[in-house]
């Protein structure tokens, strides 16, 4: 399966910020720091990156993100160990991700050593809000975002990179109860449903919030070609155990290749169960 972590330096005796841990939720907590680094059509590569404070970033009414949705995101985690050292889970599989995203959305990308680079050092400038072993861990949100005016229908001509950083607990709290949809779709084939891009999450908005008010946690969602086969949720993949053998819907194309769901797979099947699902 190869190397699932990555050490993140930092050698000095923790010091935390002022945060009730055992009450965390999946919400924005204001951190100190995020990284920008910024693409221009005149360049070849981006820019050298910055730390710069935790704040608001300006953009042009007409950017390419605001108007059409060009724009990406990645979502990873990094971990407190026991000893109160920092462990990042698998980056290289969301820099990798974010690259295929960017092919698919006209838009240049990171290199692998730029973005994971860039994902250290916002921990490392945030690590006081990295939770203590167990309670928590520091989500990590790398941007990618056509920012350059465009009025008319075309790729934009520049872009930002941006990290950001916010202490979490767990995403889903207790069982889930899962509505089945079946008249809204999240993805279609030819679609951006197998990338992760800005424009896959707020259509099924109304279909969740629904669901939610009839009690449920959350929506599945079924393909958008026959209405019959379960692809994902709204914000996760899904697994089905049954005996020894454990399934799960084939990534190809309108679900998203989630790196917990490769994991999953990989520890699975050194465990000895059997797969049910073609490759992908």
């Amino acid at each position: 399966m190869g190397s699932i972590e990555q050490q993140v330096e930092c050698r000095e005796k923790a010091e935390y910020a002022n945060v009730n841990w055992d009450e965390l939720g999946f919400a924005l907590t204001k951190t100190d720091y995020m990284y920008v680094m910024n693409f221009s059509g005149d360049e070849d590569d981006f820019s050298q990156g910055i730390l710069t404070r935790f704040g608001n970033i300006e953009l042009c009414p007409s950017s390419g993100i605001l108007n059409y949705g060009q724009g990406l995101f990645e979502g990873l985690k990094a971990y407190r160990k026991e000893d109160e050292g920092i462990l990042l889970f698998r980056p290289v599989e969301n820099a990798l991700r974010m690259r295929m995203g960017a092919d698919r959305m006209c838009m240049p990308s990171p290199t692998i050593e730029q973005f994971i680079d860039a994902v250290k050092k916002t921990v490392l400038a945030n690590k006081r809000w990295v939770p203590p072993h167990g309670r928590g861990a520091l989500y990590i949100r790398p941007l990618l975002m056509g920012t350059s005016p465009n009025l008319g229908v075309k790729p934009a001509s520049e872009y930002t990179f941006l990290i950001y950083a916010s202490p979490v607990g767990n995403y889903h709290k207790g069982d889930m109860n899962l509505f089945v949809e079946d008249k809204v779709y999240r993805a279609a084939p030819g679609g951006t449903g197998g990338v992760k891009s800005v424009t896959n999450y707020s259509p099924i908005y109304k279909a969740l919030t629904q669901a939610k008010a009839k009690g449920f946690s959350d929506v599945l969602f079924l393909d958008a070609l026959t209405g019959k086969n379960i692809e994902e949720g709204s914000a996760f993949n899904i697994f089905i155990l049954k005996g020894n053998v454990i399934s799960t819907p084939t990534a190809y194309g309108t679900i998203l290749p989630g790196i917990t769901r490769k994991s999953v797979i990989e520890i699975a099947l050194t465990l000895g169960y059997q797969k049910l699902w073609r490759s992908g």
